[in-house]
């Protein structure tokens, strides 16, 4: 069992920064692709940006390209999104995913996961 929990999320203005943090339990985190989504009130969960087990490879939104970066530390069981440059538009939840390779499908598509956080807000103010 893979268990995910999401930190850093706050309070920032528009032009700030904050960097989430997801933490995972289990020795199978090295192995999976990370994903993180976000979900706005009235909206539905959107894919924000992924990153593969070595990651070597990372996908973005069109939304936050340019402006976000996922990383990951498989010593420390951790991905991180880096946000940058945050507009009020970029306010939701947001959520990490753990993809171990037991469903088909594309990154973008939060199908793919199976493994979720509980979420952490992040409120960009105008």
């Amino acid at each position: 069992q893979v268990q995910l929990v999401e930190s850093g999320g706050g309070l920032v203005q528009a032009g700030g920064s904050l960097r989430l943090s997801c933490a995972a339990s289990g020795r199978i985190f090295s192995s999976a692709a990370m994903g993180w989504f976000r979900q706005a009130p009235g909206k539905e969960r959107e894919f924000v940006a992924a990153i593969t087990w070595s990651g070597g490879s990372t996908y973005y939104s069109d939304l936050v390209k340019g402006r976000f970066t996922v990383s990951r530390d498989n010593a420390k069981n951790t991905v991180y999104l880096q946000m940058n440059s945050l507009k009020p538009e970029d306010t939701a939840v947001y959520y990490c995913a753990g993809d171990l390779g037991y469903n088909s499908g594309s990154y973008y598509s939060s199908q793919k996961y199976d493994y979720w956080g509980q979420g952490t807000q992040v409120t960009v103010s105008s």
